[in-house]
């Protein structure tokens, strides 16, 4: 078998995330600075990647709730750490969005430092799905933010957003780049999983994935 396949949930995992994401889901609060974090008191997930990686547009297809999260294709608008409810044992983190934003060098290294001490520190956070745009594969960025969480023993897994944008023939050169550059990282949890928040692939199989975290 090749190192980190897609990931395919079973039917259990698939219906405890449907189950868990027809809960309700709402905002609680944009965090800017560390002691401004929600209480530490339900299981964590966050979601990290490049600017315009599509962060947004995966929580949205998450929850089934259009605006959710704030969507733009302007890179670098999310400037702080936001925190949504799901159901009453999960957040649902959306982080900043690293590398380029467009935004001034001061505001964007102020949420970078945010960004790299959450990381670090959050003891609830269970796992950090790391977004790959899948046209593009992992970038040095990546590796960057990757390696931060091999340091924190902060297991992640890859999801590959933007599925649908691939070419067919295009989809194993892109899989095996992403498979080498996971090679190099302790902390990567050993499967990927392939979505398109437009088309709804890979949704019910990333819900199924965040239900059954303990």
């Amino acid at each position: 078998m090749l190192p980190f396949p897609l990931a395919e949930p079973d039917d259990a995992a698939i219906e405890a995330g449907r189950k868990l994401f027809a809960g309700d889901t709402a905002f609680v609060k944009g965090v800017v600075a560390m002691d401004g974090l929600p209480p530490a008191d339900r299981i964590e997930v966050c979601f990290a990647g490049r600017s315009n990686v599509g962060k947004s547009s995966l929580i949205n297809a998450l929850t089934g709730r259009r605006g959710m999260a704030r969507a733009s294709n302007t890179p670098g608008r999310t400037q702080e750490i936001n925190y949504f409810t799901q159901g009453p044992e999960h957040y649902l983190v959306d982080l900043p969005g690293y590398g380029f934003a467009n935004a001034p060098v001061k505001v964007v290294e102020k949420w970078q430092r945010l960004l790299k001490s959450y990381l670090a520190g959050r003891q609830t956070l269970r796992r950090a799905f790391v977004l790959i745009d899948a046209r593009h594969g992992v970038k040095p960025v990546d590796d960057e933010i990757m390696g931060l969480l091999d340091k924190a023993a902060v297991t992640f897994e890859v999801v590959l957003t933007k599925a649908d944008k691939v070419k067919a023939a295009e989809r194993e050169a892109m899989l095996a780049q992403v498979r080498g550059a996971l090679a190099n990282h302790p902390a990567a949890f050993p499967q990927m999983v392939l979505t398109s928040s437009e088309k709804g692939a890979g949704i019910d199989s990333l819900r199924g994935i965040i239900a059954t975290l303990v």
